[in-house]
């Protein structure tokens, strides 16, 4: 539920010293993992936890393929499965393949996203509801959503809160998750939408969220995800999911940390030297500042490459030399 707060219709929630120590603890990785280059990882790495967070997402709305058989429907390989769950994956994975295309603040994009979600999967992919709906879990009713003439304005002050409110975009992500959750704007979909666009919102500012399987993580916990739901639900306030989805995300973050050290290549350094400078001229010292454990002479050896391929421009030789990208990524 959202209530009016100034011009904003801001989700009521508290910061929690809990919430502030998970706020700390995730931003302490996130440093390292920016510091270490670890939110880019190798191709071989995004490729398996992309195909763990689709596996895992799915799997908590009932899909029953495993590990191997999203890898192999992913690899066009055929699968013995039925129709409806081969067709989700196939769905994830066009989606998530176009991550880096989705606009996080804006309604279209995240409308646009549903729709290819879950095409051929419910009779409106990317269209609000029309009728009242419940959320059952066994033989009681859990959640009864807001009545489907709520849900534009609802969905609108949610998305305007997303852009407006100036709270970290790590406690907005989860807001917006648990409000998505509540307003169950659509007839289907909701779940996997609710995880996907926290992780598109992420993204924006921490790159390591296009590949972070943070779903995995969730699907481990699923009996607390949905008590995390089914509780602020009961209290009107989603600070326990926010508490619980930031230790998810902490769990995550940890996860990478402890097993995806790595020391990169020539050209993935390069690549991320571009994607990340925000002038198009740098000098070698520039460089090295980024790439702490490399030599100068390996440094050196690097920009060469980079001009020999054309992706920066010399000028200038010995201590007055510069570099100018030619091509942002």
């Amino acid at each position: 539920m959202i209530v009016s707060s100034d011009t904003i219709m801001k989700p009521p929630y508290d910061i929690t010293p809990k919430v502030l120590e998970l706020l700390s603890s995730v931003s302490e990785k996130l440093g390292f993992i920016t510091a270490t280059h670890l939110e880019a990882p190798k191709a071989e790495l995004r490729k398996q936890n992309r195909i763990k967070t689709i596996q895992a997402s799915l799997e908590i709305e009932g899909n029953t393929l495993t590990i191997d058989q999203v890898t192999a429907i992913i690899e066009n390989k055929r699968v013995l499965a039925p129709e409806k769950d081969i067709l989700e994956v196939q769905n994830a994975m066009n989606v998530y393949d176009q991550f880096e295309k989705w606009k996080a603040f804006t309604q279209a994009s995240f409308m646009d996203a549903h729709a290819m979600l879950m095409r051929g999967l419910i009779e409106k992919p990317g269209k609000l509801r029309t009728t009242s709906v419940g959320i059952a879990k066994g033989p009681s009713v859990t959640h009864v959503a807001p009545p489907p003439g709520l849900v534009k304005g609802h969905l609108n002050d949610l998305f305007s809160y997303l852009q407006k409110d100036k709270d970290p975009i790590l406690i907005k992500s989860c807001v917006f998750h648990y409000e998505l959750e509540f307003i169950h704007p659509f007839t289907d979909g909701n779940g996997r939408m609710g995880r996907l666009w926290q992780n598109v919102i992420l993204a924006g500012q921490y790159p390591v969220f296009a590949y972070l399987p943070v779903e995995s993580i969730i699907k481990r916990k699923q009996s607390e995800y949905y008590k995390a739901l089914s509780d602020s639900d009961k209290v009107g306030n989603c600070t326990t999911f926010i508490e619980f989805i930031l230790n998810v995300v902490d769990e995550a973050l940890g996860e990478l940390v402890l097993t995806q050290r790595q020391s990169l290549s020539v050209a993935e350094r390069i690549d991320l030297f571009i994607k990340r400078h925000p002038d198009g001229t740098f000098t070698r010292k520039e460089y090295l500042q980024m790439f702490k454990n490399i030599s100068a002479p390996t440094a050196s050896r690097d920009l060469k490459e980079g001009v020999a391929k054309k992706l920066l421009e010399k000028k200038g030789d010995k201590n007055v030399t510069k570099y100018r990208i030619k091509l942002k990524r």
